[in-house]
């Protein structure tokens, strides 16, 4: 039993000023109504509904019976490291070596490995709003500074070079963005992120964390990754991982790709915090990326048809405003319209959490508030569920925001 006094004053500064994840706790209340016997639709978690490829879970099952059961490498097995280069060479035109590869217990440690080895108190870490709920606080966690760049619906949610320009101060240390986007679906073109790399070319002390685990649900041409322009490519950090395309959450494998100091930086982080990632996983990831992507091919098919259902489905809804998502699996629609409004009994919208608990309580569908996000005036819908559940939880929404006086 701890000491009879406040908890806030037992605990760490670093843990007080935490947030926790807003997708995590709109999914356990959805899961906590769900124990009710509450039919619950859940868009609040980003988390393909697909399963594993056999193919990848053979792989797993090979590794168990071969006996990689024991500590792995820090960085990743060799060949797993090596899967990855011919990855990155093959379908995204990059050169590295295995030297340049560490993996980690999925991408989320991965961006976490990066700001911790980068970031010092009072830098600054430049963030495009909206953003995924945990940028932000990693930074916090390194006692860096979040310098925040509004985007809006109107302009598909992107910053254009000079609004980077004017974030840029002689303490910014790290630029970090994704691409394709969560919680928008933006997808960033290889001529805006030419015009992007103009600007960092001009600021040689900062550095570009490149999320691009959504790299493979991407329904225009290809994906274009900010390495690909040399006079930058030493300063870029691309995190990626396995769990989005081959439908592998929780098997806790991601990976960041970068210049051998930033590299050796991570490797050393890590073997002082989880060493290496789970020995099963990283076989199975070998085959993943080994065997080509018509699984992954597949996936997003569906995908693609569920994009377009929502995207009709949305624009029918009166007050709703909504773009056509590229990438990802999200909509980030614009509710603010709602703010100001009663429900039945009395209660009034002030904000995207109160809409995302009312849709929740009322329509019982789970999404998410945009101002975890940074950007208050969204919501953040996962379309990653079958097209009846799609179906049914917008026809709830709409019903929901309809009653609203």
């Amino acid at each position: 039993m701890l000491p009879h006094r406040n908890i806030m004053s037992i605990l760490s500064d670093r843990i007080n000023n935490l947030s926790e994840s807003a997708t995590l706790k709109m999914t356990k209340l959805g899961r906590e109504l769900a124990a009710k016997g509450v039919n619950v639709i859940s868009l609040s978690v980003g988390e393909p509904d697909f399963n594993t490829p056999e193919h990848v879970k053979e792989a797993a099952k090979k590794a168990l019976d071969d006996n990689f059961t024991r500590y792995s490498p820090v960085p990743g097995y060799p060949d797993l490291r090596q899967a990855i280069v011919n990855k990155l060479k093959a379908e995204n035109n990059l050169d590295y070596d295995i030297s340049q590869i560490v993996v980690s217990t999925g991408a989320k440690q991965s961006l976490s490995n990066v700001i911790l080895t980068l970031i010092n108190p009072g830098d600054e870490v430049i963030i495009p709003t909206p953003y995924w709920v945990s940028y932000s606080e990693m930074v916090t966690l390194a006692e860096g500074k979040s310098v925040f760049i509004n985007t809006s619906i109107e302009s598909d949610f992107k910053i254009t070079p000079a609004q980077l320009e004017a974030a840029i101060t002689p303490k910014s240390k790290l630029f970090m963005f994704s691409s394709p986007n969560n919680p928008t679906g933006t997808v960033y073109s290889k001529d805006e992120l030419a015009a992007l790399a103009k600007v960092f070319e001009k600021h040689p002390n900062i550095f570009i964390l490149s999320d691009e685990i959504y790299e493979h649900i991407n329904f225009v041409d290809q994906h274009e990754s900010i390495a690909q322009f040399p006079s930058i490519k030493d300063r870029v950090i691309i995190v990626n991982g396995f769990s989005k395309a081959f439908a592998m959450t929780g098997w806790r494998l991601g990976y960041i790709a970068a210049s051998k100091e930033i590299a050796a930086a991570n490797d050393k982080l890590q073997g002082q915090t989880t060493s290496g990632t789970c020995s099963i996983a990283q076989r199975a990831g070998i085959v993943a990326y080994e065997q080509g992507l018509d699984t992954v091919n597949e996936m997003k098919k569906a995908f693609a048809r569920r994009r377009q259902l929502v995207y009709d489905l949305l624009k029918d809804i009166p007050g709703v405003k909504t773009n056509l998502p590229e990438g990802a699996f999200y909509f980030f629609p614009e509710i603010s319209s709602f703010f100001g409004k009663k429900d039945a009994d009395g209660n009034i919208i002030k904000n995207s959490s109160d809409l995302a608990l009312y849709l929740l309580n009322v329509g019982h569908v789970a999404t998410v508030g945009g101002d975890s996000f940074g950007n208050d005036n969204y919501i953040r819908l996962s379309y990653a569920a079958s097209d009846e559940s799609l179906v049914e939880a917008l026809r709830r929404i709409k019903e929901a925001l309809g009653n609203l006086r």
